[in-house]
């Protein structure tokens, strides 16, 4: 019976060091590997193992581009051979494409395999103060300011009513932005947490009321970041 591996990335480029060494041994006779990027994942192996034989192996399309149907015409490969998916960074699966071929690997009889590796997600919420007993990631937030201002609202006061971390992020252009936005649209007692360049060799994690950013703005523009909202005092 083959297998389906759940390779995680590196976070950050500099920190592939972190990556746990048991991962390029459970993948040493793995070929056939679905991914985001060729590239990426080329260079992955690569830093796992510097012998890994790039030229025996086949990589897939796995993306946001990959409809229903090419997934299912992924299943003969899944069947015939032991494969992958690597990550672009992280977690595959979280926040992050390839739930659908692991469900289809399921519908298979096929013994899917997650490998430790960085969670972006978990680690902020470890660092954040907030509760870890009960959360929620959502994604990303609208585009348009409107909506979003009015979800931060939703979020915030489910927070409240469920004691829930909730969990967003959005496209580093735009954090200024989405920080505005959170600075108006919630309570002064709610916290907030920012997770930045998470293993980055700027790292910045800091939670504060509301009350408090807005006295101590954070200039983390263009750095990748994700955002925890807690309101527990009402």
């Amino acid at each position: 019976m083959s297998k389906l591996y759940l390779v995680p990335n590196a976070i950050n480029d500099a920190s592939v060091d972190l990556l746990p060494e048991y991962i390029a041994r459970e993948i040493k006779d793995v070929r056939v590997f679905f991914v985001e990027e060729p590239k990426s994942a080329r260079r992955l192996l690569k830093s796992l193992d510097a012998r890994f034989p790039l030229n025996e192996c086949r990589f897939l399309d796995l993306n946001e581009h990959t409809g229903p149907k090419q997934i299912q015409e992924y299943a003969k490969e899944l069947k015939s051979c032991d494969c992958a998916i690597i990550s672009e960074a992280g977690c595959p699966c979280v926040a992050d494409p390839g739930a659908d071929l692991v469900l289809l690997a399921h519908q298979h009889q096929i013994e899917t395999v997650p490998l430790v590796g960085p969670s972006s997600i978990l680690l902020a919420l470890m660092a954040s103060g907030l509760n870890g007993q009960n959360f929620a990631f959502n994604g990303y937030l609208p585009k348009d300011r409107q909506e979003r201002s009015k979800k931060i609202r939703i979020l915030e006061d489910r927070s409240l009513k469920e004691n829930q971390t909730q969990i967003f992020m959005e496209t580093p252009y735009r954090n200024q932005s989405i920080l505005e936005d959170i600075l108006a649209a919630a309570s002064d007692q709610t916290y907030l947490c920012i997770a930045c360049d998470i293993t980055g060799p700027h790292q910045t994690i800091k939670t504060m009321s509301i009350k408090d950013w807005k006295k101590n703005p954070l200039d983390f523009h263009k750095k990748p970041a994700l955002f925890l909202l807690l309101d527990r005092q009402g």
